[in-house]
């Protein structure tokens, strides 16, 4: 389908649960701040383990989750963090209109779309001690589908229901399939994003065994430095990014607050070796200038670009590399920051949590910071907005995500018309 004959998308509602705080405010503060989120990791006993810290969670209110009994049963640490943000969203969209829950008509029109995977935190504890599938619900518990299944049935989402799970690109790919769900006419609104968390004993000895994280165990805040010349890996993380997709005219005729336009999206494949990224940059190259096509945007129109920037050598030098191929001439002067310099990785929910730093940005008028960065790399020698936020305005912004499996996925949001803006304070 043609630009013009597509039907615009724009962002009304966004929620977060990130270890830099559990709204959109707290989480906002510190990154402006240059706050790290990293520390010795609490949850689980760490000690033995190569990696001893990560990006927890440590905000979230227990008075915020689900009520009801047997979706705490089936719900997990991730998908609780999910259904937080997902609730945040709605509600300050307010495209319910006070009608969610169990006893709600179905809204045919608003769908769901989610990143997400069926990893599943307790399961060696409860094979250990010989509690699994003790409850009714636990074999739920394993599935990808049940965070966008609950979300649907207690809010009466009756639209398309779409799960995603492709790694560190999920939330990002949930979001575009839910713009096109959009933009296509299969839906007026689409609840978007991802969710997830890593903070376990598997995925500590796994990316471990993987060399894939950083040992700096002796100064955790200063571990996740993106770009820097010293950088040693990336940091575990944990969170959620939910966002309510809106048809324009529908967003318009309930006078709904606009955060930004989502003008366009694109997902290639680096058809290269699962776990590393082309020196080159060819398939974030591809995802970021096939993005801009799509949202009918030249390379220098782009004011901001929230990167990848895991803070592992060859996936800084990559996205630096295609960057340049994409952008050329103007990549020296768009400013690029990655806000897991502050939260880690999050990685089915980063992607989200990530474009709504972008809608943040634009709304606010300042760049979030790399922190960390003391030692240029001479391979990434491009503006990283180094340690300090800085003010600036910008109309376009950028979010990209890639992810093992050579998987892509960049999606371009713009300010919107100034007459989308009127409502809700």
């Amino acid at each position: 389908m043609t630009q013009a004959a597509r039907r615009r998308v724009v962002v009304t509602g966004i929620g977060v649960v990130t270890p830099l705080g559990s709204t959109i405010e707290s989480m906002w503060e510190d990154l402006v701040a240059g706050r790290s989120g990293v520390d010795y990791i609490r949850r689980i006993d760490a000690s033995t383990f190569p990696t001893t810290f990560g990006a927890e969670v440590r905000d979230l209110d227990e008075g915020r989750l689900p009520s009801q009994q047997d979706l705490l049963e089936i719900l997990d640490r991730k998908n609780l963090f999910g259904w937080v943000a997902a609730a945040d969203a709605l509600r300050d969209s307010g495209i319910l209109n006070g009608n969610g829950g169990t006893d709600a008509a179905p809204h045919e029109n608003i769908g769901v779309a989610l990143g997400t995977e069926s990893r599943r935190q307790d399961f060696l504890p409860k094979l250990a001690d010989g509690t699994l599938y003790a409850n009714r619900h636990d074999h739920l518990r394993f599935s990808p589908f049940v965070m966008g299944g609950t979300l649907a049935a207690h809010y009466g989402l009756g639209g398309p229901q779409v799960t995603v799970s492709t790694a560190c690109t999920s939330g990002t790919q949930a979001l575009g399939v839910g713009f096109q769900k959009i933009a296509w006419g299969e839906a007026d609104a689409m609840v978007a994003g991802g969710c997830d968390s890593l903070i376990d004993p598997l995925m500590l000895t796994g990316f471990s065994l993987l060399g894939a994280l950083s040992k700096r165990n002796d100064e955790p805040s200063r571990a996740s430095r993106p770009f820097d010349l010293h950088r040693d890996g990336f940091v575990l993380g944990e969170g959620a990014g939910m966002l309510v997709l809106e048809e324009y005219e529908h967003a318009i005729a309930r006078n709904a607050r606009v955060y930004g336009e989502v003008a366009g999206y694109a997902s290639t494949s680096n058809a290269f070796r699962i776990t590393d990224s082309p020196a080159d940059g060819q398939g974030a190259y591809l995802s970021m200038k096939n993005a801009l096509s799509d949202a009918g945007i030249a390379p220098e129109e782009v004011g901001y670009i929230n990167a990848h920037g895991t803070s592992t050598h060859q996936n800084d030098r990559s996205e630096t590399a295609a960057i340049k191929r994409c952008f050329g001439e103007h990549a020296r002067h768009v400013p690029i920051s990655s806000t897991k310099s502050m939260m880690g990785h999050l990685v089915n929910g980063g992607g989200a949590v990530e474009l709504i730093i972008c809608l943040l940005t634009m709304n606010h008028g300042v760049l979030t910071p790399t922190i960390n960065y003391e030692t240029p790399d001479p391979e990434c020698d491009l503006d990283y907005v180094p340690n300090i936020a800085r003010r600036q305005d910008v109309n376009v912004a950028l979010s990209n995500s890639f992810g093992f499996g050579g998987i892509n996925a960049t999606v371009v949001v713009k300010q919107t018309d100034r007459a989308a803006h009127a409502g809700r304070s």
